[in-house]
């Protein structure tokens, strides 16, 4: 008996789904765990105020990161039973990539954040640049193009 690939509708792809905000999750908690307490640090009151508005900006993404990652759970639970499936996994869907997004510009501008406090304005630049590369790269280019190779 051979295994039949999953329909678009089926529930392994929403269990997939679910499953795949569970690896993300733990990566924008701990970011913003990370910017919540930097604050209450003692030398924080001394970094310039650039640094602070790009402080501010990372700990939002940070933030909605964590919003849009874990909507669709909630939203599962207290949709329950779904109606509309199909429809609930296509806003699901939306949701998730807009906050992996969102992690994503988090995890460069906190590059960036850490970067220039520790070694200067320029090398935290080249820094974060790459690290936009990198995930640029491995986030959405590369599953672009093994769709398109598939």
């Amino acid at each position: 008996m051979s295994a039949q690939p999953e329909a678009p509708d089926d529930d392994g792809d929403f269990t997939d789904l679910l499953s795949e905000t569970r690896i993300l999750l733990p990566g924008a908690q701990m970011l913003s765990a990370f910017l919540i307490i930097l604050p209450f640090n003692t030398g924080f009151s001394q970094i310039v105020h650039w640094e602070k508005q790009l402080f501010l900006a990372t700990f939002l993404f940070s933030l909605a990161s964590l919003v849009l990652l874990s909507a669709p759970a909630i939203q599962h639970r207290l949709m329950r039973p779904l109606k509309d499936r199909a429809g609930f996994k296509r806003v699901a869907t939306r949701q998730v990539v807009a906050g992996a997004f969102a992690l994503a510009i988090a995890l460069v501008l906190g590059t960036n954040l850490v970067m220039s406090e520790v070694f200067g304005f320029a090398i935290g630049l080249i820094v974060s640049a790459l690290m936009a590369v990198l995930v640029l790269c491995a986030w959405w280019l590369l599953p672009l193009w093994l769709k398109r190779r598939m």
